[in-house]
């Protein structure tokens, strides 16, 4: 895709959505690195079920190791891996309150040092919490990536590679949202909604579907 393709590409969505935000319900910095933690391999949709309650009482990392695992559990039971990712929640928030002070850190290394903490969920919170250029690559973006042609890549880092070299000013803190949603709600794995695609000119699928399928 070319420079000025990839412009307009972000412009039109920068143009549909101005204020582009992640769909994971969240209170605050510690909150939201939380609910990404256990958002793998799990919908944001059931992820805001779960933390709707647990984010009533647990706001700070000691007040998650005042629950608990057992009543960290209880709370996030409906979610996919739950026993793993709540030995991983509880370890953080032991590391945060012993080595951070409390506080959620701001760099790739120190975050993606915490257990359960990869490189996309580090980007994430990177992103919505410090307001940092960064692109977490998840499996819509990385198929949004590879089939319009605007980062292509084998892997999540070479998808994110290409983003962080084409992504020009002024889209590159809400890029990872716009290509997020478009994915979700689009540019489906299955069948990509092309028929309403506000970018399905620049996108260079070739198997477009440009009207809408019955059923």
């Amino acid at each position: 895709m070319k420079k000025a393709d990839i412009f307009e590409f972000f412009r039109r969505l920068a143009e549909a959505n101005p204020d582009p935000q992640t769909e994971l319900a969240f209170g605050n910095t510690y909150q939201l690195l939380v609910a990404v933690t256990l958002s793998a391999q799990a919908t944001d949709v059931g992820v805001n079920k779960a933390t709707r309650r647990l984010f009533e009482i647990v706001k700070t990392p000691q007040d998650m190791l005042d629950l608990g695992e057992d009543g960290l559990k209880a709370h996030i039971k409906t979610i996919g891996l739950f026993n793993s990712k709540a030995k991983n929640v509880m370890a953080m928030a032991e590391i945060l309150v012993r080595d951070h002070g409390g506080e959620v850190p701001g760099t790739l290394d120190a975050l993606t040092a915490l257990p359960g903490v990869g490189r996309k969920t580090a980007n994430v919170v990177l992103n919505c919490a410090f307001g940092a250029e960064t692109f977490a690559v998840d499996t819509h973006i990385f198929r949004v990536g590879n089939r319009t042609g605007l980062a292509k890549g084998k892997t999540p880092l070479a998808v994110e590679k290409g983003l962080e070299e084409k992504v020009p000013q002024p889209f590159r803190v809400g890029a990872h949202h716009w290509l997020i949603l478009h994915g979700r709600y689009i540019c489906k794995a299955r069948t990509p909604e092309c028929w309403r695609c506000p970018v399905v000119d620049l996108c260079g699928f070739k198997a477009k579907v440009l009207e809408k399928r019955k059923g």
